[in-house]
């Protein structure tokens, strides 16, 4: 088993409790007082109190579309996704970039989505049509 583990700073750990328990609905694992484990979608995410990582200046077009730089995130299956996005939507969450489909109609299409946790790290969500295209060229 492989399990991706992914350690980042956070501005508080009682928002992103509610933030990553809550309403994304990822198990807490181990903590202290100054950092908590989540997992993330079947990851180890480690949250540690620290200074906000700022974005970068520089954002990266995507299918045309300005994405947030830095960010991390999880690929879902395709019901997971529009769950979620639903989750979300009824949460009132703002979105960076609202839950839509890239490449439609074509093999690599893709549902995807960015929020901000409450330290203002970039998360995307995402979905593909065909999963064997995760990885395609």
């Amino acid at each position: 088993m492989s399990v991706f583990h992914l350690a980042y700073t956070v501005t508080d750990l009682e928002s992103s409790r509610q933030f990553y328990g809550d309403l994304l609905g990822c198990e807490e694992g181990r903590s202290t007082k100054t950092w908590v484990d989540f997992n993330f979608f079947g990851n180890q995410l480690s949250l540690h109190l620290g200074e906000a990582v700022s974005p970068c200046q520089t954002q990266s077009k995507v299918d045309g579309v300005s994405v947030p730089m830095p960010h991390f995130g999880i690929v879902l299956e395709w019901g997971e996704f529009q769950a979620l996005s639903e989750k979300l939507k009824s949460a009132n969450v703002i979105f960076i970039i609202e839950p839509h489909v890239r490449y439609a109609r074509l093999s690599s299409e893709q549902a995807t989505m960015f929020i901000k946790d409450p330290s203002g790290n970039a998360l995307e969500f995402k979905a593909y049509r065909n999963v064997s295209e995760i990885f395609s060229k």
